[in-house]
């Protein structure tokens, strides 16, 4: 227990020196602290209120009945209805869309072209970091500027040109993620000699190719026509608040580490306390949310029809028999479109499925918690492929009714991509601390 207790101890001093300053700011902290033989209590930091995350809204703590609101047609019986208790958390309003997904894409393309042109300087903690100011400054359009990357192998190679155009080659872009593993450090803290193990024992690194895969758009459907999408569906500005589509699992949480990583950059760069990570949300977390307060409905519109009095249909799915364009969207519509539930967000049933953080296991709903239940497995590239199964929730505009459903659990391989899902982020911070 003393050992887990300084590990603990160490993690916390590490965040503070990094995040906050070693014991806060001048006023309660460091040798300016008031020594009057008081008690007086000394701040982590400066006091500050972090704006309200752009796009995000609250999803209060409450209580929900998880699991199928209807019969199982299946008869899987791989999920039973029970009380879940949920904490608070922001979350997205819309999935992430193209827009959002190609800052990251260019915020990545001009980190690694900036290292490729030896735009670096050395950081505050002695270690070589990127200058900004130089890879903001870079003009793509110059001749010269091209003919330097060229002599890399960020540029394609001369046969995989088309008329000779030197471009970006898109699989260079790689993502660098460095994360500590909070659960296999309060799991295994200690080696079997009862020696605290070292902290970089749960530090995991991971290098992620980060470009959508566009080719999903041919791949997904034998003998259809959709060569048009693939060609624009990312990259044109017609689609760019559609959400995006192409990115497997594991992009996805890339994806939430560089947005952690971009706030928490600046945060450091204005001597401001660190902020909680940005991350896929739990099933659970997903399923309360869809349902918005409404904790028996089918739909997270709160009936159990996919159309309105009006005869209106209410998502984007299949309706009837494949009447695609039906609902308003033959392939995705704009993230913001129909209306959204009662917490305040869009599309939780159809456009596109989503990524939630927790492992699909049929028997999940046997042993998991009532309070926060989650079920993870960070599993490994030698893993059998029933560890990569991750669920799917709120079905996409290919999907029957039965997938847009508040309570039906699919899932799909974490280093897949499908034309059809997409995610979006949650973040735990307390809903008084916004402006």
């Amino acid at each position: 227990m003393k050992n887990l207790c300084n590990l603990s101890l160490t993690l916390l001093l590490v965040i503070s020196i990094t995040g906050c300053g070693i014991l806060g700011g001048k006023k309660n902290g460091g040798s300016s602290m008031v020594n009057d033989g008081m008690l007086r209590g000394v701040a982590p930091g400066t006091r500050y209120t972090l704006p309200r995350p752009p796009g995000m809204v609250y999803v209060p703590q409450g209580n929900f009945h998880m699991g199928p609101s209807d019969e199982d047609p299946a008869y899987a019986f791989s999920a039973r209805n029970r009380s879940v208790s949920i904490s608070g958390f922001w979350m997205d309003q819309t999935e992430i869309t193209n827009n959002e997904y190609r800052q990251f894409v260019m915020w990545v393309r001009d980190s690694v072209v900036a290292r490729k042109m030896g735009y670096v300087k050395t950081g505050p903690n002695g270690d070589e970091v990127v200058d900004w100011a130089k890879a903001r400054a870079l003009k793509w359009n110059d001749p010269k500027i091209i003919e330097q990357l060229s002599s890399t192998d960020i540029i394609l190679p001369p046969d995989d040109r088309i008329f000779g155009k030197k471009q970006l080659d898109p699989s260079k872009l790689i993502y660098h993620s460095e994360v500590f593993d909070l659960r296999e450090a309060a799991r295994s803290a200690k080696n079997p000699d009862g020696t605290t193990k070292p902290r970089s024992s749960f530090i995991v690194k991971n290098d992620t190719p980060i470009y959508p895969d566009t080719l999903v758009w041919i791949r997904d459907y034998t003998y259809s026509y959709n060569e048009p999408m693939t060609k624009r569906y990312f990259m044109h500005p017609s689609f760019g608040d559609y959400p995006v589509v192409g990115v497997s699992w594991k992009q996805a949480v890339a994806f939430c580490e560089w947005r952690t990583h971009y706030l928490n950059a600046y945060l450091d760069s204005k001597k401001r306390p660190q902020e909680s990570d940005f991350r896929l949300p739990t099933e659970a977390q997903w399923e309360y949310a869809a349902r918005g307060g409404r904790s028996q409905t089918m739909f997270p519109w709160g009936n159990y029809y996919p159309r309105n009095k009006k005869g209106c249909l209410m998502a984007n799915f299949k309706p009837g028999r494949g009447n695609y364009p039906e609902d308003g969207g033959f392939y995705t519509v704009r993230a913001d479109s129909y209306w959204p539930n009662d917490f305040g967000l869009y599309c939780m049933a159809g456009n596109v499925a989503e990524w939630t953080s927790s492992i699909y296991y049929e028997g999940r709903n046997n042993f998991q918690h009532d309070m926060n239940p989650d079920v993870r497995w960070n599993a490994k590239q030698d893993d059998p492929p029933l560890m990569k199964r991750k669920i799917t929730r709120g079905g996409s505009w290919k999907d029957v009714g039965y997938f847009i459903q508040n309570g039906t659990a699919t899932y799909e391989y974490q280093d897949s991509t499908k034309s059809y899902i997409g995610f979006r982020c949650v973040i735990d911070l307390p809903a008084t601390s916004m402006k």
